[in-house]
């Protein structure tokens, strides 16, 4: 079988990749009937050299593959048919703006995978960026702290090499006193931004302290969904009745905003949830939060500051809570926020290595056992007959342009 890295065509760029060619080759060394080719780009943060140095044919026709391996979604006329394809299609919430991406995979009897969707047998993912979208993201909050109050100036993840480089620029900062920072959320990206914050060596203290008590140093709390959202009867909440059914449940976050510096949005929102604060909520004199890194950068939703996405080039802008409006991020009296949606692309070395890392362990070798799991049957969106999967057939109405 043959598995071709693409070339990554969406605009913004993306430098990101399935695989390093060190990672290409340990899928050479454990599947020695797994043949990979590498499309030509001038833009992955593997030059096409290392790839041929690494003993990989690099090409500008990857059309012999069998399987197209990449990150973000394919042009349309990019797509070649009959193929099966591994990428983040951004479909499976019926997003508006790639359906006509939907719609050409299927008529082009594409086998689509997306990495979104490759889960256990119980729903939980096995691949993704969340980490680094974690890391960089938490990096990127003290960045607007340190130029926001004329503090210190951190330099942009995008132009250091590595992490390690990203983390020997955070030991050269001073942190403010009796600062308090709430981290929302368990999963990947929480874990991401806490590794940043263990990293400062700031200090955890458990939710009752952090509410209660004040200290003289910097100080975090992470915070679960059973923390910051309640029953409405006032009954004790159970987080498993919760993510099946958040409708008996109202936001309980204000406790935390009324204590809180510097708010890491880490959590994963589910659709119908409360959220965790609105537009009034940070109108009230109690409202103390001032700086909002959201990672999770749902717009319009669960983080009221958070009214738009911003950018690589241009990450940080203000969010005024009595006018409801975007100003700029140093105004006074207005929260700054951090609300890139692409966070991983800041640090794209070390994103496609550790991709890679669980691509390998997870993916490749469903191809040569048989599917043992049923990982691929799990994670296949469309068939090579041109219809979607049992599992996603609800999107044909989003397919046939029904909303």
């Amino acid at each position: 079988m043959t598995f071709a890295i693409i070339k990554e065509r969406k605009n913004p760029p993306d430098r990101r990749v399935v695989f390093s060619p060190q990672k290409c080759q340990e899928v050479s060394r454990q599947f020695p009937d797994a043949n990979i080719i590498v499309e030509a780009s001038s833009i992955r943060i593997f030059p096409d050299s290392a790839y041929s140095e690494a003993g990989f044919k690099v090409t500008e026709d990857v059309s012999e593959a069998d399987v197209m391996l990449g990150v973000k979604e394919v042009p349309i006329d990019a797509l070649i048919p009959k193929k099966k394809y591994f990428f983040f299609s951004h479909t499976i919430k019926k997003q508006p703006y790639n359906r006509e991406l939907l719609q050409a995979i299927l008529e082009k009897k594409i086998e689509l995978y997306d990495h979104e969707v490759i889960v256990t047998n119980k729903g939980g993912r096995l691949i993704g960026f969340g980490r680094y979208a974690g890391l960089v993201g938490a990096y990127n909050g003290f960045r607007a702290l340190g130029l926001r109050d004329d503090l210190f100036t951190l330099p942009k993840v995008e132009v250091l090499p590595d992490l390690r480089a990203v983390k020997a620029e955070l030991d050269a900062i001073t942190l403010p006193k009796q600062l308090k920072i709430a981290l929302s959320g368990t999963g990947k990206v929480a874990q991401g931004a806490k590794e940043i914050l263990d990293h400062l060596q700031i200090r955890e203290v458990t939710d009752a302290d952090y509410l209660t008590q004040s200290f003289d140093e910097p100080v975090y709390c992470r915070i679960d969904v059973m923390e910051y959202n309640k029953r409405t009867d006032g009954k004790p909440g159970d987080k498993y009745e919760f993510y099946k059914d958040p409708s008996g449940y109202e936001s309980d976050f204000m406790k935390y905003a009324a204590t809180t510096d510097f708010f890491i949005a880490g959590h994963f929102y589910g659709e119908g949830a409360p959220y965790l604060f609105t537009r009034e909520d940070a109108k009230h004199p109690d409202f103390k939060i001032n700086l909002v890194a959201d990672i999770s950068c749902d717009i319009d939703g669960p983080v009221a500051s958070t009214v738009r996405p911003s950018t690589i080039a241009n990450p940080f802008y203000g969010y005024d809570p009595q006018t409801e409006k975007e100003t700029a991020f140093d105004a006074k009296q207005v929260i700054t926020v951090m609300a890139v949606d692409n966070l991983p692309c800041e640090l794209p070395k070390d994103a496609s290595e550790g991709f890679g890392d669980m691509f390998l362990e997870h993916v490749i070798p469903a191809f040569f056992n048989g599917d043992a799991d049923g990982l691929l049957a799990r994670a296949q969106m469309t068939t090579a007959e041109g219809t979607l999967t049992k599992r996603f057939r609800y999107l044909q109405d989003y397919v046939e342009g029904i909303d």
